[in-house]
C-alpha cells in the first residue's frame, strides 16, 4: 500500500477519535451558497473528500457519506478495456451539516482494512458509491456500496450498519444481489418502508431494481431488469407527487455523457425514458459531471437537490461537486438548469 493512503487515512482517522475542529476558521470563513464545480472546503478548513455520494437526513440533520480517495492516482493497466485511473480505497467519510452548505467532517466512519489484502475492505480493492438508509424496524442505519476487485472483476454489492448516523459502521460482506453483476448503485428507501439497491447490472448493459428484505440487509428475491442494453449507469432515484423518476448516465468510463431521466407509477413497474433532464450551459454532457443521488429537503415543498460528480480521472481525490435544485413541469417533467451559484435556503417553498 502507498505510504501517501496510510498517512492520509490516519490523519482522517485521528479528526474522527479527537474532534478536534478549527472553530476560528469555521465562524469566519460560513458558507451561505452552493457553488458548483468550485473547490468545496469543510469546517475544519480541509477539502471534502466524499465523491460518488449519497444523503441521510436524520433529526434535524443531513448526514453525507462518500468515497475517501486516496491522494494519489494511478492507471491501472488490469483494466484495459478502459481507462482505469484509481485511488487506493480510503472507506467510506461522513460529513454533517444543518444548512447544506457548511459541512462538517465526521470522520471515516467505514475504515478500509490496512492488514488483510484479501479484505473487500482493502485499499487495493474498490469501494465506490456509498449510501445509507435508516431502518424503522431494526432502528439501525444501513450501508450499501459498490465492492469490487482491483480489476472490476468480482462486480459485488457490500453492506454495512451503524447504531449512528456518524457510525462507526460494521461490515458484513459482500454478495452479487439476486446473482446478477452490481456496480454503479443507488439505494432507495420508499414512503412505506419498503427499499430498493438499483445498480448497474449485466456488464452495465442492464440496470437492476432489487428489492431488499425488511432488515434492508440482503435482497427479497424481488427484482427487475430494466433499460435492457441501453448501458445506464450511476442511477438516482426519487418520488415526487406520485411518480418515481431515475437519474443516470450513459456508460463512457470518466468521461462525461448526456444524462437521462425515465418516470414510473412503481418502482418494480415500467420506466419511460423522458430524455435530458439538464439545461443550460454544457447540458449535453450534464455540465461534465455524472448523476450520484438526488437529494428531498425536509420541510420544504417540491425541494429538490440533484447530486453530480464533476470526475478528474488523473487527481481523482481533487474531482469536484455538482448540486443543482431540480425544478418541476407538467406532465411528470423535471428541468435541472445550471446555476453558477446559488442558495438553498431560499430556493425552496416551506409546506405549509
Amino acid at each position: 500500500m502507498k505510504r501517501q493512503t496510510i498517512l492520509t487515512y490516519l490523519f482522517a482517522s485521528l479528526l474522527m477519535m479527537t474532534g478536534t475542529l478549527n472553530h476560528t476558521y469555521a465562524q469566519n470563513n460560513k458558507n451561505s451558497v452552493i457553488k458548483s464545480g468550485t473547490e468545496w472546503l469543510d469546517t475544519n478548513g480541509h477539502r471534502i473528500n466524499a465523491h460518488g455520494g449519497g444523503m441521510l437526513y436524520h433529526k434535524g440533520t443531513y448526514y453525507w457519506y462518500g468515497e475517501y480517495k486516496g491522494d494519489s492516482t494511478y492507471w491501472n493497466p488490469k483494466v484495459p478495456s478502459w481507462e482505469c485511473y484509481r485511488t487506493e480505497a480510503g472507506g467510506v467519510s461522513c460529513y454533517s451539516s444543518k444548512d447544506l452548505v457548511n459541512w462538517t467532517f465526521r470522520g471515516v466512519v467505514l475504515a478500509p482494512d490496512l492488514t488483510n489484502q484479501r479484505s473487500d475492505l482493502h485499499p487495493s480493492n474498490v469501494i465506490e458509491r456509498p449510501k445509507v438508509v435508516y431502518n424503522d424496524r431494526t432502528h439501525q442505519f444501513v450501508m450499501w456500496m459498490h465492492i469490487d476487485s482491483d480489476n472490476y472483476a468480482k462486480a459485488a454489492a457490500g453492506v454495512a450498519v451503524s447504531n449512528s448516523p456518524a457510525g462507526p459502521f460494521k461490515y458484513l460482506g459482500s454478495m452479487r444481489p439476486n446473482n446478477a453483476m452490481s456496480r454503479d448503485m443507488t439505494l432507495f428507501r420508499d414512503k412505506n418502508g419498503k427499499a430498493y439497491q438499483i445498480c448497474s447490472s449485466e456488464e452495465n448493459r442492464t440496470l437492476y431494481i432489487n428489492e431488499l428484505t425488511d432488515d434492508y440487509l440482503k435482497p427479497s428475491g424481488r427484482f427487475t431488469r430494466n433499460f435492457i442494453n441501453l448501458s445506464r449507469e450511476a442511477p438516482a432515484v426519487f418520488f415526487h407527487n406520485g411518480k418515481y423518476f431515475l437519474i443516470s448516465s450513459a456508460c463512457s468510463g470518466w468521461s462525461p455523457n448526456q444524462a437521462q431521466y425515465a418516470v414510473a407509477d412503481s418502482m418494480m413497474g415500467v420506466w419511460t425514458i423522458k430524455g435530458n433532464p439538464c439545461s443550460g450551459k454544457d447540458a449535453d454532457i450534464t455540465f461534465y459531471g455524472q448523476s450520484n443521488y438526488v437529494l428531498p429537503i425536509a420541510g420544504k415543498k417540491d425541494a429538490f437537490i440533484a447530486m453530480f460528480d464533476r470526475w478528474n480521472k488523473k487527481d481523482l481525490i481533487n474531482s469536484r461537486y455538482i448540486w443543482l435544485p431540480i425544478l418541476f413541469k407538467s406532465n411528470n417533467v423535471i428541468d435541472i438548469p445550471w446555476q453558477e451559484s446559488w442558495n438553498p435556503s431560499i430556493a425552496f417553498r416551506r409546506v405549509n
